[in-house]
């Protein structure tokens, strides 16, 4: 037990002096500033541009047009944008636009971006013209000086991430208190760090990396953010360690922006595997590897509340003053973290919850607990006799604004209900005879708060085909797109969707079902 504490104490003694020396470091950002002042003056890259966009055609259009009333010489960049199986009309953005060169992707699903990234990077391989690499998500925004600030900080590192700065304004409670420790840890945790010269890790979001580097790798891997933190170690082991740089700086919207950290699992498999080649003439890697193990504010109190009671009662290898006076070392770096950090008084105040919601997060996410909540939730499932089908849509608010959701279309022993989602929230429906009426009870639960479900079954040029089916999945469109030349109306099912959607009245709808019951009884 003494042996456990002695090591204990000597993580959390030496976290604490790391942890303050990048408060004091973080206090003096001129290194930053500089570069931005001169970076008009940088002599240019060629910049490959690289958007993934999935239906996401509004903040599409604005990133294009960012780019194009950028301060960096249009001669130096090119633009390239990937639809991914996009049921949006986002091609039609292109029509006629030789600024972009489109990739689309139709007909053979959704293939990621992961997927859709490495099949453009393939194709680019061979162009000698392409210096550095932009990635960048197409619910971003970006200022005018996007591009200069991306070409500067290319000129000292071979691979860049950004910082993103969340519209709040829409935010509930607990996404409020997760948006004050991000920009807590951008402007504090990943700055200093990089003025140190320390790794950070990838954010596919926003992420500025050399052709070369990943010519010699072979690709990037974005399939979430494990997988990016794992690439991150690849480019650290490889001494081209990615670094972030606030002065690249992109927005993104509260409704298309997700919170994302890394397993705690996936951290400690992925320190499992690098411990091991630590031992190299690599600093970097070897720093990057042991920050795995960067223990969280309760882990870090509770091993300072238990060896601090010991060491004031029984014999301790350091006398109680000196395991007190790093603990005031742990204090006072967090106090002068907050210095430079940029958080209004309002954000300090949410910052100070965040311990709050990570012990909830914690407790909810333990192996009996997730266990009782997996049975709760799945209480009423009969596996034998349920079939289940999961179609990724849209909600539009009033202003015509698109939202992701997921919808989940599930039959139990002859019974239909529907699961809607979106984000952390989710609605199930009652349970029907008809899928069409467990439908209809989503959208009239969405209309309630203004929203309108994009599938066919709430279309104006949507009828339903009364085939005699207890479900009634089928119907007819009866627009003229894609082409006017088509007269007869074309068979669709009632999840579908495409670009020309026009919402229906609720109250046809309902008049419509009444009359398809009534026939159909």
């Amino acid at each position: 037990m003494e042996l456990i504490l002695d090591i204990l104490y000597l993580y959390v003694a030496i976290y604490s002096f790391y942890f303050l020396a990048l408060a004091i470091r973080n206090l003096n950002d001129k290194p930053f500033r500089i570069e931005r002042r001169y970076s008009q003056y940088e002599e240019k890259l060629n910049l490959a541009v690289v958007i993934y966009a999935r239906n996401n055609k509004q903040t599409l259009e604005n990133l294009i047009n960012e780019l194009k009333m950028q301060d960096y010489p249009v001669n130096n960049f090119r633009v390239f944008a990937i639809l991914d199986n996009c049921s949006d009309g986002s091609e039609v953005l292109f029509e006629k636009e030789a600024f972009i060169n489109l990739i689309n992707i139709k007909d053979v699903g959704t293939v990621g971006k992961d997927q859709a990234v490495s099949m453009l990077i393939e194709r680019l391989s061979k162009d000698d013209t392409i210096d550095s690499y932009v990635f960048i998500d197409a619910d971003r925004s970006i200022p005018a000086n996007f591009l200069t600030a991306v070409n500067s900080g290319l000129r000292n590192h071979a691979a860049l991430s950004g910082e993103t700065l969340i519209l709040t304004d829409n935010l509930g409670p607990i996404d409020k208190i997760k948006a004050a420790y991000q920009k807590y840890h951008m402007n504090f945790m990943r700055k200093a760090r990089s003025l140190f010269g320390l790794a950070a890790s990838a954010d596919s979001g926003v992420f500025i990396i050399k052709k070369n580097i990943v010519d010699e790798i072979g690709s990037v891997d974005f399939k979430d953010i494990n997988t990016e933190l794992k690439y991150s170690m690849l480019l650290s082991k490889i001494k081209c360690p990615c670094t972030y740089n606030p002065n690249i700086q992109t927005y993104v919207d509260t409704a298309n922006y997700e919170f994302r950290k890394p397993r705690l699992s996936a951290r400690l498999n992925l320190f499992k595997n690098c411990f091991t080649q630590i031992w190299a003439n690599n600093f970097v890697f070897a720093e990057h590897t042991l920050s795995l193990l960067n223990p969280n504010i309760w882990l870090a109190m509770i091993i300072y509340a238990v060896v601090m009671k010991h060491s004031f009662r029984y014999y301790f290898f350091v006398d109680f003053k000196v395991v007190f006076f790093t603990f005031l070392l742990l204090v006072a770096g967090f106090g002068i973290s907050l210095i430079n950090s940029k958080l209004r008084c309002k954000e300090i105040l949410l910052l100070c919850l965040y311990p709050f919601y990570s012990f909830c997060h914690i407790v909810k996410n333990l192996p009996p607990v997730r266990l009782v909540r997996n049975k709760i939730a799945q209480r009423e499932e009969l596996p034998e006799n349920t079939e289940k089908l999961s179609v990724d849509a849209f909600v539009m608010n009033n202003d015509g604004r698109e939202l992701p959701c997921r919808i989940e279309f599930i039959s139990e022993s002859g019974l239909s209900k529907i699961k809607f989602m979106y984000k952390n929230k989710k609605f199930v429906t009652n349970k029907h005879l008809r899928m069409i009426d467990a439908l209809q009870e989503i959208k009239r639960k969405l209309y309630e708060y203004g929203f309108i479900l994009k599938l066919c079954s709430s279309c104006k040029y949507f009828t339903s085909n009364v085939d005699g089916s207890t479900n009634m999945l089928k119907g007819f469109c009866n627009s003229d797109y894609p082409s006017p030349s088509i007269k007869e109306p074309r068979a669709t099912l009632i999840w579908n969707s495409c670009s020309d959607f026009e919402a229906a009245p609720m109250t046809d709808i309902f008049n419509e079902i009444i009359e398809e019951q009534g026939i159909a009884e």
